[in-house]
């Protein structure tokens, strides 16, 4: 036999609010937790809230489930008549002081004459709490994801910016040089020098042929030995010049000019391709760039 009085202490140790409603919804008994909530909240009396419409409780307009009133009454309903085995929700419950919430669970209680329910009511504030602050915080992250990209895209526009501003500038730089000054000083390097001057004028063109040939550092990587004669050829015809222009400019015959071209293709692996030379050494001076 059921010991009611074991049942009491039971319900009364529970730290949820605990009320039974008839099929009715007219509440028939409550627990210690659901009375002293309602003496701390400045209910009417009796705390107890026994012979009170729980019902007609949610359904008024100033309930204490708030808008979420009416969808609780319904949900009630629908336990009592069987139609849902049991009904959970959430709803706000705040005070003057505070803000909180609730999780209200109904389920069936039947006993041998009478269909009675159990409503618990339990303080999940801590919960919703926690839940908001992880959202926030998901909306901060995004926003900073968002002002990260947009940095981001910007250091890569400025990025590449100033990649192309620094190509113009050593394209300009090498073209003003090559055009405009290692001729003179080929021309030099012909002329009647004294030993001394001819040594000066030959630091100056290895100087400067070290400063706007780039691309000939692509060569050492590529582990390819060039003669001195080679890298001048090769320099000459990377900046367009034709082959008897290039002999005048070395003194040397356009035959052997084309011998020095034929040995570029070969160290260059372009022997068995149709491949231009001159479009080839431009290539290698971009990627070096």
């Amino acid at each position: 036999m059921f010991d009611s009085n074991l049942y009491k202490v039971i319900i009364d140790s529970m730290s949820a609010h605990v009320a039974i409603l008839d099929e009715q919804g007219v509440i028939v008994e409550t627990n210690r937790s659901w009375q002293d909530f309602a003496r701390a909240n400045g209910m009417k009396e009796p705390y107890d809230s026994i012979g009170i419409n729980y019902l007609q409780t949610c359904e008024a307009p100033s309930g204490q489930h708030g808008d979420e009133g009416p969808d609780v009454a319904e949900g009630i309903r629908r336990v009592l008549r069987g139609d849902l085995p049991e009904f959970f929700t959430h709803y706000p419950c705040h005070s003057p002081s505070e803000k909180r919430w609730f999780a209200v669970r109904v389920v069936p209680f039947r006993e041998s004459k009478n269909s009675h329910i159990i409503i618990t009511h339990e303080n999940i504030t801590p919960i919703i709490e926690t839940q908001k602050a992880l959202e926030e915080k998901e909306v901060e992250l995004r926003r900073e994801r968002e002002r990260l990209e947009e940095t981001n895209i910007a250091l890569r526009v400025l990025l590449r910016q100033r990649g192309e501003d620094k190509t113009r500038i050593e394209e300009t730089v090498y073209i003003n040089v090559d055009r405009l000054v290692l001729p003179y000083v080929e021309q030099l390097l012909q002329g009647k020098l004294t030993d001394k001057q001819r040594t000066l004028t030959e630091v100056i063109d290895a100087n400067l042929r070290d400063i706007v040939s780039p691309f000939l550092q692509n060569i050492s990587t590529l582990n390819m030995l060039l003669t001195p004669q080679e890298i001048a050829v090769a320099n000459m015809v990377r900046s367009g010049r034709s082959s008897k222009e290039i002999a005048e400019v070395l003194g040397i015959s356009t035959s052997g000019v084309d011998f020095h071209r034929k040995k570029l293709r070969q160290k260059l692996g372009l022997t068995n391709s149709s491949r231009n030379l001159r479009s080839y050494l431009l290539s290698l001076e971009r990627n070096s760039s």
